[in-house]
């Protein structure tokens, strides 16, 4: 008993470890599938044109149950570590439509960031403008950030939460 008391709590952790290990590669590949939905989306040739509802709508549907919002869809991206990083809430991410490689601050004049049915809007204090390409060979970039919350108590006191990135990148064919 004294030896099972001694060599539990090292093998409950690295059963737990092994739990998160395992659920943190469920959710990444998830939100891989997810991105790749939402960039398919985005850029098919349809009638109507698709729009950032239509593109956030494939997200979520390929995320399956994983907490996904778009506070600004079309940027900035926020800085992952740091102040004003990404999403603190646990178990939750964010989805963002914009042109490969974005910016961290607000684009003031519309870039080549909005898919084609999206009507033309101007930067506020915190999103970026939209200029939609209504024909044309453009790339465009589905990224989903999620912050994954650890299981196991002694991750969770390490590092609250893991920031995990997914994106897509294609072509239009509008």
């Amino acid at each position: 008993m004294t030896e099972f008391a001694i060599v539990a709590p090292v093998l409950l952790l690295v059963l737990f470890g092994i739990i998160d290990f395992g659920r943190t590669l469920y959710i990444y590949g998830t939100l891989v599938q997810a991105a790749n939905e939402g960039v398919r989306t985005a850029v098919r040739a349809s009638s109507p044109l698709p729009r950032d509802s239509d593109i956030l709508y494939a997200a979520r549907r390929g995320s399956q149950s994983l907490l996904l919002a778009n506070p600004c869809p079309n940027g900035p991206l926020p800085p992952t570590t740091g102040a004003g990083a990404a999403n603190p809430n646990p178990d939750s991410g964010w989805i963002f439509i914009t042109e490969p490689n974005p910016p961290a601050t607000v684009e003031s004049t519309p870039p080549l960031d909005a898919p084609g049915g999206d009507v033309p809007t101007g930067a506020t204090a915190s999103c970026s403008a939209i200029n939609p390409r209504s024909s044309g060979n453009y790339p465009l970039q589905v990224t989903i950030r999620y912050n994954y919350a650890f299981f196991t108590p002694l991750l969770e006191q390490l590092a609250p939460y893991l920031i995990l990135q997914a994106y897509a990148t294609d072509y239009t064919e509008y």
